[in-house]
């Protein structure tokens, strides 16, 4: 008999190709289907919540799959870490219903975004920011969140290749802290479009810079023009943070 598992997943992207399968590298949802073959010895395939990009981090990454026999879950994730690589971690794992869906019962998530802004780069953010040596205007990017909040069509703000049935999206809440050389946005949002998040980050990196009004997401609203935005910002700077599921932790 079958049992479903529901599994919260940390990892680091830097070395993988993304969290789905792929044939031009290594990938996370790879690396967990080789360790749970090798703790279960059956056949193992997962289904992520989100299908992150290379070099996309996440802290609470949610991955569901069906396994034969019983394992206590609360022992899942410490034999399961012992066959990972250090840079991807199981920090939870529990039973759901035979019909649960990671990616299709999700009703939101949250994300960052981290800017390293200073003269110099980081040795060690390196690969977890995107690096921006030209002061930002903290106060005008703040400012400019404000038009995103609430329901609204983000067509302008995919990325070519999104395969999205509809485009309109609520975002929640929305936050830019600066913290010395660091500034983090954070949004949550019910669903988030293929490159959603980098896209908003790199047009509030353009309107800190002075080089996009603070008019930028309203105006890329009316006209539904991807050019309105600004660049899609590096992958390094984005971490999934948590998904969120009605009547589960």
């Amino acid at each position: 008999m079958y049992e479903r598992a529901l599994i919260t997943i940390e990892y680091e992207g830097t070395a993988y190709c993304g969290f789905q399968r792929q044939l031009n590298g290594p990938s996370v949802q790879g690396e967990l289907e080789k360790a749970l073959r090798k703790l279960l010895s059956q056949p193992i395939t997962i289904t992520g919540a989100s299908r992150t990009d290379a070099g996309v981090h996440a802290l609470g990454q949610r991955a569901h799959f069906d396994m034969q026999g019983s394992i206590p879950m609360e022992k899942l994730p410490f034999a399961l870490n012992g066959l990972l690589p250090r840079d991807i971690r199981v920090t939870a794992g529990c039973r759901v219903e035979p019909a649960f869906h990671a990616r299709f019962d999700a009703r939101g998530k949250t994300y960052s975004y981290l800017i390293f802004n200073r003269r110099q780069a980081s040795a060690l953010k390196r690969n977890f920011s995107a690096y921006v040596p030209l002061p930002l205007d903290v106060e005008a990017m703040q400012r400019s969140l404000q038009d995103l909040s609430s329901t609204h069509d983000f067509a302008a703000f995919q990325a070519a290749g999104g395969t999205a049935k509809t485009t309109n999206r609520t975002l929640q809440s929305l936050t830019l802290d600066k913290q010395g050389d660091e500034i983090t946005l954070t949004l949550r949002g019910d669903a988030f479009l293929y490159n959603m998040v980098r896209i908003i980050a790199g047009t509030l990196i353009q309107i800190g810079l002075g080089k996009l009004g603070e008019d930028a997401f309203q105006q890329a609203f009316h006209s539904m023009d991807r050019l309105a935005l600004g660049p899609t910002a590096p992958a390094q700077g984005l971490t999934l943070c948590r998904v969120f599921y009605e009547d589960l932790p």
